[in-house]
């Protein structure tokens, strides 16, 4: 450690223009000057902090190793010398003694009776910027609702006089064992809605039996989680394809650090060659954003692409059929890919030979009247078993996107699903309420279950039969469905541009 650099506070503020940038992050120097047009959030932000200990701004929109990741070790220029550091004390705003206020005045964690109440407490107290990130879909917004509805087209058909004193939820996914038909779905950033992030779920999946599948782009580190992991808790890995084709070497590492770490499947998300435009995302920059900076002044500079502009260069548009050998060369976990929406493609994974499939449109943050997973569920099963491919126990389908009810979990599995993916319901809860809203949640659906398949007349999950629904109505989009009171009341609807108040 002797021949490491140590700067001083003063130095670094000496490189604080766009010639020059240095930036403090969790205590080490970065010289980022070259860095700053590639910054797919924009140079703005940097600059912000240009020559300042930026780490409070990067560190819950920025996985933990991008920075290292994208800089060449030329560019880690040392470490700060902490003695030398003014400490800043940060001016309380409005709004957020207005967040900490309503964070005090919650309701009780057993009132919390469902998912939607989860939501809904979260969109109260999160940050406007978090709640923008995590809320938002693609376009108008209709597939994240159309997700939500198809549900309320699929109805019961339930068995009576059955004795169903004892009911057994648990199943195995991908061979693994797990408490419940679903599990905790990738999603991205924790720790813009609570300084724990991740955690909060690995902890939470650890004491009730649940799968957590850990995203790309998490808040906390890889290794973190799965240090934090029970002995023997399973987990996913949800891999965003990046480097793919860019450079196979980093994939490599990456995937068979997380198979040497103990994964249990690899879902790769392939229906994201393009970020999709999530609005109310992109307006939160324009709050309060009217002049740049000033060393911006001429610059062509975005300010319209929100949080997941932020972590967009994780996309890679490349990605294609000719990949996946290549995947399937490179490690032995199951392979899984997250993001099919046709029958065309269900058959085409299952020709290449991976393990399973997610029917998803990614949360309704991608193409925008994009159908339902639960919708595509009823073609691929259809589509698979015209070639005998389906039903096949070595090729696993899920479903994602719309989950608030254990009755929708059941839903899919009577049409064909192993088990489906729950991501914003939990991602919600522990916003709201820490692990301690995970386990909630959890348990919510875990009475849920009890109570739907007692009613339907089905004592485990493999008595789920396609008999026990009628999804005759599923792929008519105007059908009249009874208004889900509870995810309208929850729902934030889309705005249009406003006039800037301070002007008029």
């Amino acid at each position: 450690m002797s021949d490491v650099r140590v700067l001083t506070a003063s130095e670094v503020a000496a490189h604080a223009s766009r010639e020059s940038c240095w930036i403090i992050v969790h205590g080490k120097v970065y010289d980022v000057t070259d860095f700053l047009d590639e910054h797919p959030g924009g140079s703005k932000i940097i600059l912000k902090y240009a020559g300042k200990d930026a780490t409070e701004a990067y560190e819950p929109i920025h996985p933990p190793d991008a920075i290292t990741t994208n800089l060449p070790p030329s560019k880690h220029l040392g470490v700060i010398d902490a003695s030398t550091l003014v400490k800043v004390v940060k001016e309380v705003t409005e709004d957020e003694k207005r967040r900490q206020a309503l964070m005090a005045a919650r309701p009780p964690l057993d009132n919390i009776l469902n998912m939607h109440d989860f939501e809904s407490v979260a969109k109260m107290v999160l940050p406007e910027k978090a709640w923008a990130y995590y809320s938002s879909a693609s376009d108008d917004e209709i597939t994240l609702r159309e997700n939500r509805l198809a549900y309320q087209r699929v109805w019961f058909r339930p068995r009576i006089l059955r004795d169903v004193s004892s009911v057994d939820w648990s199943t195995t996914i991908l061979g693994q064992k797990s408490s419940l038909p679903l599990y905790i779905s990738a999603t991205a950033l924790g720790k813009l809605g609570h300084p724990d992030g991740e955690l909060c779920l690995t902890k939470a999946a650890a004491n009730y039996g649940v799968i957590q599948m850990i995203a790309t782009l998490a808040s906390c580190s890889f290794d973190d989680i799965i240090d934090a992991a029970a002995p023997g808790q399973t987990f996913f890995l949800q891999f965003h394809t990046r480097y793919v084709n860019r450079d196979r070497e980093i994939t490599k590492k990456y995937v068979q650090h997380a198979e040497r770490r103990g994964v249990k499947g690899l879902f790769i998300t392939v229906d994201a060659p393009q970020l999709g435009r999530r609005e109310k995302d992109m307006r939160m920059k324009f709050v309060d954003d009217d002049a740049g900076a000033e060393v911006q002044k001429g610059q062509d500079v975005k300010k319209d692409q929100g949080v997941a502009r932020a972590i967009s260069s994780f996309i890679d548009p490349s990605l294609s059929w000719k990949d996946i050998p290549w995947f399937k060369s490179i490690t032995k976990m199951p392979i899984i890919l997250k993001g099919i929406a046709t029958g065309e493609d269900a058959i085409l994974a299952y020709e290449a030979g991976v393990q399973g499939i997610v029917l998803s449109n990614h949360g309704g943050r991608q193409l925008d009247t994009a159908r339902s997973g639960l919708e595509v569920l009823v073609e691929v099963t259809t589509a698979l078993r015209k070639r005998g491919y389906f039903p096949d126990p070595k090729f696993e389908i899920y479903v994602d996107g719309g989950v608030r009810r254990a009755s929708d979990v059941l839903k899919a599995i009577a049409l064909g699903a192993k088990a489906v993916g729950v991501g914003r319901p939990f991602l919600y809860a522990f916003c709201s309420y820490g692990q301690e809203g995970v386990e909630r949640a959890i348990q919510l659906f875990r009475d849920e279950f009890e109570m739907n398949m007692r009613l339907l007349g089905a004592r485990t999950i493999d008595e789920i039969v396609p008999e026990m629904v009628d999804a005759s109505s599923l792929s008519s989009h105007t059908v009249l469905t009874p208004d889900d009171k509870l995810f309208s009341e929850a729902y934030q609807p889309l705005s249009l541009a406003k006039f800037r108040e301070a002007k008029l």
